[in-house]
């Protein structure tokens, strides 16, 4: 006999419909799984035997046939667990095929028969057809988000075997918690001084300017970075859609009400790999660290301490906004358009900057400075020292402006950058910079004596253009660039010297 039952299989952030078969007929008990699986799929075998036994059903002591179609689409992990049981219950002539009607069935088996929530739920669902959906209880809210399912969420095996016979009616899903308000998050008002890093991070919230903060131990370099989500705007339906996306692919909590509506922060520590960073790395090929903080931060802190190969992986993606991970089975683009934001110290020791305080050798300065390519360090748009903050500013009453105030000149900037077609300055194309970001004379003077001593490249000038553009946005400037907002611009893309010597103190 034969059963047919739909579910989905989770590859990169998409799904793809799989139709499940299975066949029964005479001969020497087996259990064979074609149709592209992988390891997690073929070991389904003992799963199903242990929850339909625990689930008070039959095993069949047959030849047992599972092909998982189309064979074109490697199918991946355990979610295909529960459609294989109640295909196998269909072909052992358990329950008929007219029971399971248009359902498709999501969810990974227990050895006891319970039902439990697999990643990409989101992906999965959206993959599948118009009706109902047979899912774990935990994975009704994030199938939810797709839009008007018949959602039939689960517990174990045995409510499903129940309903599939008639003796109970299909479960609905319980109302959607109000999600509680999202926890405060750090304030700008609790960093003292520092006036040069906190406009630098607010231009690099209003524009998605690429932002390296650069400076010695407790200069607040990850104090500054850890506030920037605060004064970014929230994500529009869209970006929290595709961003919930990433999230369930990978596997990582989402809240309560199941969609991601603040911007996401990632900071990986500099031991991670590039797998880690970028994606891939098995068969599912999973979203990276970059995809997670898509339409979000991704915080690199010690910058200089992850491997030069790691860095230089985030390269393509910085200019594209997306990566593409090509394996030899098969290759998936994954979304990655980020606001990076990194720190570090000028030098192994991390008092380079201070005069005499410097203990590294030359060849020490020379390593350290050579785990940071051109290409990659022209990629910031804003390069930043941050000094240590003065005892005034340290043990003073008065604090810096919040978050709030900060965050609503962001919103008024990224407005305007909507109005121009792009969802922030940093994304405007060079075609149109001549059009959006107009030269005064004073400027394009400016900007003409700095490309003659090669201290600026061509994407580093467009780069330049646009951080002038977001700054002259932030001082309600006309329509044209002044030499004011050039000179700004240029005055936060210091050129960190980190292979020169530290300059000496001398006594007397």
């Amino acid at each position: 006999m034969l059963g047919l039952v739909p579910s989905a299989s989770l590859f990169g952030i998409d799904g793809h419909a799989v139709t499940v078969e299975v066949h029964i007929s005479s001969g020497l008990p087996s259990f064979t799984v074609v149709g592209s699986p992988d390891a997690s799929c073929r070991e389904a075998r003992d799963r199903v035997r242990a929850a339909l036994l625990s689930s008070g059903c039959e095993w069949p002591l047959q030849r047992v046939t599972v092909n998982l179609a189309p064979p074109t689409v490697r199918k991946v992990g355990p979610g295909l667990d529960l459609a294989i049981a109640v295909a196998m219950l269909v072909a052992s002539g358990q329950i008929t095929q007219q029971a399971v009607g248009d359902r498709s069935f999501l969810g990974e088996l227990g050895l006891d028969g319970a039902v439990r929530p697999v990643a990409g739920t989101l992906c999965l669902t959206d993959a599948l057809g118009t009706g109902a959906l047979v899912l774990p209880v935990p994975s009704a809210v994030e199938a939810g988000l797709v839009g008007d399912r018949i959602l039939h969420p689960v517990r174990n095996l045995a409510e499903v075997v129940a309903c599939l016979e008639g003796a109970d009616p299909w479960p609905v899903p319980s109302p959607i918690e109000v999600a509680p308000p999202p926890p405060p998050t750090d304030d700008l008002a609790d960093v003292r001084g520092q006036p040069v890093a906190r406009f630098a991070l607010e231009v690099a919230a209003a524009g998605g300017h690429h932002l390296l903060l650069l400076g010695p131990p407790g200069a607040g370099k990850t104090m500054l970075a850890a506030r920037l989500p605060g004064v970014l705007p929230p994500l529009s339906d869209g970006e929290a859609l595709q961003t919930t996306r990433v999230h369930s692919a990978a596997g990582l909590a989402l809240p309560t009400g199941g969609l991601i509506r603040i911007p996401p922060f990632r900071a990986p520590h500099h031991g991670a790999s590039a797998v880690a960073l970028v994606g891939g790395g098995t068969a599912l090929l999973r979203p990276g660290e970059i995809s997670a903080a898509h339409n979000g931060v991704l915080f690199l802190d010690e910058l200089a301490e992850f491997p030069p190969r790691v860095l230089d992986a985030l390269r393509q993606p910085l200019e594209e906004g997306a990566v593409r991970v090509a394996r030899a089975v098969a290759s998936v683009s994954l979304p990655a358009r980020f606001l990076l934001v990194a720190a570090m110290n000028p030098c192994p020791c991390g008092y380079g900057s201070r005069p005499g305080g410097c203990r590294c050798t030359d060849s020490a300065r020379a390593r350290y400075a050579r785990r940071l390519s051109g290409p990659l360090l022209d990629r910031f748009d804003l390069r930043v020292e941050v000094t240590r903050p003065s005892v005034e500013d340290l043990l003073g009453h008065q604090p810096g402006e919040s978050s709030a105030s900060v965050a609503r000149r962001v919103a008024e900037v990224r407005d305007l950058a909507v109005r121009r077609g792009v969802r922030s300055n940093s994304e405007l194309p060079a075609r149109r910079l001549d059009e959006v970001a107009p030269l005064s004379h004073d400027a394009t003077r400016l900007l003409t004596d700095v490309l003659r001593s090669g201290r600026l490249s061509a994407r580093g000038l467009h780069r330049v253009r646009r951080v002038a553009r977001t700054i002259a946005d932030l001082s309600g400037a006309p329509h044209e660039i002044g030499a004011a907002h050039v000179a700004t611009a240029l005055g936060l893309r210091v050129d960190p010297a980190l292979d020169q010597p530290a300059p000496v103190e001398l006594a007397g």
